[in-house]
C-alpha cells in the first residue's frame, strides 16, 4: 500500500476513535475539557489528511483505483459519523435534521457521481463545495467545544464558542443545500450532452447498417 492510501486509511481509522472519545466511555476526564480537546484534535488531524492524501497521490503519481475508492469513502464516513455523534453529544447545537441534511446531501452527490461515471464523465468540485468543507470542519470543532464552553478565554481574548458553533452549523446547512443544487445543475448539463452524443452515435450506427450494398455493374 502506497503512502497516500495509507494516509487515507488512517482517516478511516480515526472514525471509531472520534466516536469513542465523544462517547460516555471516553478514556478522558469528562470534567476538565480533555474529552473535547482530544476529539477536536482527532477531527482536525483527519481533516488535514483529506487534502494531503490527494496532493501526495498527484505529486508522486500514485493515483490508484483503491485510492479513488477509499478517499470519498473516508470523507463520507468522517463527516457523517461526526454529525451523528454530535446529535447525541450536543443536541442543543446539532439537531437531528442537520444530520439528516448532511447525510442526504452526501448520498445525493455519491449517486450523481456514480451515474456520471457510468456515462463516462466527471463533475469537478466547485468553489461552493470547497467552502462547504471548510465550514463543516469549523462547525464540528465548534460544536464539540460548545459542549463544554459557551465562552473561551484565550489569553485575554474572549471567544464566543457557542455563538460560533450555532452560526457555523446553520451556515453549513445553507451552503450544503446550495452546493448540492450547484452539483445537480452541473450534472444535469453534462448528462444532457452525454445523452445527446449517445443518441447521435446510435443514429449514425443505425444509418450505416441500413445502407443497402452497392451492386457491381460489371458482374453478369
Amino acid at each position: 500500500m502506497n503512502l497516500p492510501n495509507s494516509i487515507t486509511m488512517s482517516r478511516i481509522a480515526s472514525v471509531p476513535l472520534l466516536i469513542w472519545f465523544l462517547s460516555p466511555h471516553s478514556p478522558f476526564d469528562a470534567h476538565n475539557g480533555a474529552q473535547e480537546i482530544a476529539a477536536c484534535t482527532i477531527f482536525i488531524m483527519a481533516s488535514i489528511t483529506d487534502g494531503l492524501d490527494g496532493y501526495l497521490a498527484r505529486r508522486r503519481n500514485q493515483i490508484t483505483t483503491m485510492g479513488m475508492l477509499l478517499d470519498p469513502l473516508a470523507d463520507k464516513l468522517m463527516v457523517t459519523a461526526a454529525y451523528i455523534i454530535l446529535v447525541a453529544y450536543n443536541p442543543r447545537i446539532v439537531p437531528p435534521w442537520i444530520a439528516v441534511l448532511v447525510i442526504g446531501r452526501e448520498f445525493l452527490v455519491s449517486g450523481l457521481r456514480s451515474i456520471a461515471a457510468s456515462e463516462g464523465f466527471t463533475i469537478d468540485a466547485s468553489e461552493i463545495g470547497k467552502l462547504k468543507t471548510v465550514i463543516q470542519i469549523v462547525s464540528v470543532v465548534a460544536a464539540i467545544l460548545a459542549h463544554r464552553w459557551d465562552y473561551w478565554n484565550w489569553g485575554g481574548f474572549i471567544v464566543a464558542v457557542h455563538f460560533i458553533a450555532v452560526t457555523a452549523i446553520y451556515w453549513m446547512a445553507i451552503v450544503s443545500i446550495i452546493s448540492a443544487v450547484d452539483y445537480f445543475i452541473g450534472f444535469w448539463k453534462k448528462i444532457d450532452h452525454a445523452s445527446e452524443r449517445a443518441r447521435t452515435t446510435r443514429t449514425s450506427v443505425l444509418s450505416r447498417k441500413a445502407k443497402p450494398p452497392i451492386e457491381n455493374p460489371s458482374r453478369p
